[in-house]
């Protein structure tokens, strides 16, 4: 299958110097479906990351050819090295496409984020740094207001506009107006017995802010692409075949830090939710509608 930037589904990108062959230490697999100005953030975060040993997949769930040819300039003009992966938009059909992305990253590890989720600039740096062996690692993410959020342009992503004081206090402010939630989630710690007490407690799957090694997720079959409605199941149903497999879950709340930007809620159709009881019950780790078919 051809991608928009004109690789290939069975290419294996990496750099050979000498004899030798080298390959990024992760790969930052990044749903998205249409939201270009999002991206730009995104992608702007990236840019700015302590860690720059890492290659990035953009896993489209069918966006139009506005969101492609906007892509693809912004492509050519990034330092970062992108992969655009896409498939026709027949419905919502997120969790096929991440299989897809599975299958075309280099790295042994992987990192997902979502389309409107910008990285701190330590983000990539604190999920390596955490890695363990059959250990999921979990992030959590602030959810800016709608003010924050028509305020951010690449350039301030890039100046550190979402660390600044100022920019806190902003948080603060519309936290207290409950026009922002998880304003604690904001902030990146380094002390260390902070960080230990803020982590006591093990926390769940988020789709938006989780990595572990591929090995782990293709002993599951990746992801169950039954799930063809957004909102929920796909994340927890993750977590819950992991769990099968004796995975363990580090919580990484205030270390790997994500910023949220505002849209209105998607409703959380049941016909996931009915899926989601039904595998519970099977207590089956590996799917049969996941990566092998």
């Amino acid at each position: 299958m051809p991608l928009r930037n004109g690789l290939d589904m069975n290419e294996k990108e990496v750099s050979v110097i000498g004899d030798r062959v080298f390959t990024p230490r992760a790969s930052i697999i990044i749903s998205v479906y249409n939201r270009i100005d999002y991206l730009r953030l995104v992608l702007a975060g990236l840019e700015i990351q302590t860690c720059k040993d890492f290659e990035v997949i953009i896993s489209d769930d069918g966006s139009n050819a506005e969101f492609i040819q906007a892509l693809q300039e912004l492509i050519k003009s990034s330092s970062l090295k992108i992969k655009h992966n896409w498939h026709p938009d027949e419905g919502f059909r997120k969790n096929m496409i991440l299989n897809k992305s599975i299958q075309l990253s280099v790295s042994d590890y992987l990192i997902f984020i979502d389309g409107d989720c910008i990285p701190h600039p330590h983000f990539i740096e604190e999920h390596l740094k955490h890695t363990e062996n059959k250990v999921c690692l979990c992030g959590r993410r602030i959810n800016l207001s709608k003010r924050i959020t028509k305020k951010l342009t690449p350039e301030k992503v890039k100046n550190n506009y979402l660390q600044r004081f100022t920019t806190a206090i902003e948080m603060f402010f519309d936290f207290f107006r409950l026009k922002l939630y998880h304003v604690m989630n904001g902030f990146y710690v380094k002390n260390r017995l902070l960080l230990k007490y803020l982590n006591r407690k093990e926390r769940g799957l988020l789709g938006s802010n989780f990595s572990l090694h591929k090995a782990d997720l293709i002993a599951i079959n990746g992801f169950d692409e039954r799930y063809t409605k957004p909102t929920f199941g796909e994340d927890s149903d993750i977590e819950f075949r992991l769990r099968l497999t004796k995975e363990k879950f580090k919580p990484l709340m205030n270390i790997a830090v994500q910023y949220h930007c505002y849209h209105v809620e998607l409703p959380r159709p049941l016909e996931n939710k009915e899926l989601f009881e039904k595998i519970v019950k099977e207590e089956r780790a590996y799917t049969l509608f996941g990566i092998i078919k």
